[in-house]
C-alpha cells in the first residue's frame, strides 16, 4: 500500500479516487476549505486522522478508521460507502452516515444529528452514542452494549437485534418492524408506537404511553415504570413483573402483571385479556 503519514490536505478532492493507501496522522483542514478528500477511493487504512472538511468518504469501497476525530465541520462524512470498520473514532459530524453497506462500529463516541439513514447491515458494539433521528428507515442491524440518548431513534428500521443496551430517548422504535430487543434499559415517551413483530425480553422499559397501535407484540419478563395508558389498540402478549399505572384499550392478545391501577376499556374492539395477579379481566 501506499503510505501517507504526517501530511496536511485543505484542497478539493485531495486524494479523490485513491486505492490501497494508508494515511497516518494527517490532517484534513485549512483555508482551502476543499471537499471530498478521498472521494470514490477503496481499499483504505486511515488511522489517527483529524478530520474537518466535508464529504471525505463518499462512494468509498473498504476501508478501515480507527483512532481518528471527524469535528462538527467534517459534515456528512460517510456517504453512498461500503465495507468500513470504525474503531476507536470520535465523531461529531451531522448526518455521519448515510446509504451505506455493511458498517462494523466498535469503541467509537458518536455525536451526529440523522445518523445511519438508510443503511443496510450495520453492528454497533461498546460504543456511546446521541442524536436524534437515529438509524431512520435502516435495516439488518445488530447492536450491543452501547448507551444511546436523543430523540426519534431506530424508527422505520427492520430486521434488527438490541442486547444489553441503554437508551434515553423518546418516539423510539416507531413502525419499526421484525425486531429483538434482549436485557436492555428503555426509557422515553411513546415507545413502539405502530411497530410490527417487536419482542422486548428481560427489560426494563420507562415512560408514558408505551407500545400503542402495535402488531405482534411482544414483552417476556419485563418491567414497566410510568407506565400509563399502556398498549392502547395493540395486539400484545405481555408478561409484566412490575405495577402498571393504567392499561387502555388493548385490542387484542393477553397481558399479565401482578397489579395495576386502572384497567380502560370503553371500546369495544378491545378484547384482550388482562390478567392481574389471580383475577382476569376480559
Amino acid at each position: 500500500m501506499k503510505r501517507i503519514e504526517g501530511k496536511g490536505f485543505d484542497y478539493e478532492r485531495a486524494l479523490y479516487g485513491s486505492e490501497n493507501v494508508e494515511a497516518i496522522r494527517c490532517r484534513f483542514e485549512g483555508k482551502a476549505d476543499g471537499e471530498s478528500a478521498f472521494k470514490e477511493s477503496k481499499n483504505l487504512i486511515i488511522n489517527s486522522c483529524f478530520f474537518d472538511l466535508r464529504y471525505p468518504f463518499w462512494h468509498v469501497n473498504k476501508m478501515e478508521l480507527s483512532n481518528s476525530e471527524m469535528t462538527i465541520n467534517c459534515r456528512a462524512p460517510l456517504w453512498y460507502t461500503s465495507d468500513v470498520e470504525i474503531n476507536a473514532c470520535t465523531i461529531n459530524s451531522v448526518k455521519a452516515l448515510r446509504e451505506c453497506q455493511n458498517i462494523e462500529i466498535e469503541n467509537s463516541t458518536i455525536n451526529s444529528v440523522e445518523f445511519g439513514w438508510r443503511c443496510d447491515g450495520v453492528k454497533m458494539n461498546h460504543s456511546k452514542i446521541s442524536g436524534e433521528y437515529f438509524m431512520l428507515m435502516s435495516k439488518n442491524l445488530s447492536v450491543s452494549d452501547i448507551d444511546f440518548s436523543g430523540k426519534y431513534s431506530f424508527q422505520y428500521i427492520e430486521n434488527a437485534t438490541f442486547e444489553n443496551c441503554n437508551f434515553d430517548t423518546k418516539d423510539a422504535f416507531w413502525h419499526a418492524k421484525n425486531v429483538y430487543v434482549k436485557n436492555c434499559k428503555v426509557k422515553g415517551e411513546y415507545l413502539g408506537w405502530y411497530s410490527e413483530d417487536i419482542t422486548f425480553e428481560n427489560c426494563v422499559i420507562t415512560g408514558t404511553q408505551p407500545l400503542c397501535y402495535a402488531k405482534g407484540l411482544r414483552l417476556i419478563n419485563c418491567e414497566m415504570h410510568e407506565a400509563d395508558l399502556s398498549f392502547e389498540k395493540s395486539e400484545v402478549e405481555a408478561q409484566i413483573t412490575s405495577h402498571i399505572i393504567s392499561i387502555k384499550n388493548p385490542k387484542l392478545g393477553k397481558i399479565t402483571a401482578p397489579s395495576v391501577d386502572t384497567i380502560i376499556k370503553d371500546d369495544k374492539e378491545a378484547r384482550a385479556e388482562i390478567i392481574i395477579g389471580e383475577m382476569a379481566t376480559v
